[in-house]
């Protein structure tokens, strides 16, 4: 039997959790309280799609939102944007076709200025992309990027500090790797 859509970020990743939930507790004055079964069951219902599990894992282990990188993981469920919330805003439909958002890809975390991080959540390795429409326009293939290959490795990053805007002196988003599915995930 193979493992569930999302599976691989999680399966192995028990000390990945508690290394996160260290640095949260010690970088963040107070953390929300964490979801429940139940909240995440009634956002993954709104999305029509799992959470990868190891997301839905840190949601329910860590907090509901509010650590880790820059301006913290959107909350599963609460007032304000939260990941369902940011994924039907932007998932309007494009007015020069296509959509404007991925299906089944959930912004998990707002940069500001328009820049999201999100998780694919359709794709088993939770690969966590980063949306920068600024140079390019919303809802368009040239503005969606590789931040990480997966979910695990986007909080390692975040865990020894390593981002891509640092990762070379001088790095931009035109140093970024293009993600590859973006036009086909946004057609339709």
């Amino acid at each position: 039997m193979s493992a569930p859509v999302g599976m691989i970020g999680y399966m192995g990743n028990t000390d990945l959790v508690r290394r996160v939930a260290a640095k949260a507790r010690a970088t963040e004055e107070r953390l929300p309280e964490c979801a429940s079964e139940a909240e995440i069951a009634v956002a993954e219902a709104e999305l029509g799609f799992a959470l990868p599990p190891l997301l839905a894992c840190l949601y329910r282990e860590v907090a509901n939102g509010g650590f880790g990188p820059g301006r913290r993981l959107l909350p599963v469920s609460g007032p304000g944007p939260t990941v369902v919330t940011a994924y039907w805003e932007e998932r309007e439909p494009n007015p020069g076709g296509g959509w404007y958002w991925p299906r089944g890809v959930t912004p998990v975390l707002d940069w500001g200025c328009g820049m999201y991080a999100a998780v694919d959540c359709l794709d088993e390795r939770a690969p966590v992309l980063l949306y920068e429409p600024n140079p390019y326009g919303g809802g368009r293939p040239e503005a969606w990027f590789h931040d990480a290959p997966s979910l695990a490795a986007w909080l390692e990053k975040w865990l020894t500090g390593r981002w891509w805007w640092d990762e070379e002196p001088g790095s931009d988003a035109a140093a970024l790797v293009p993600w590859p599915n973006a036009a086909g995930r946004l057609a339709g």
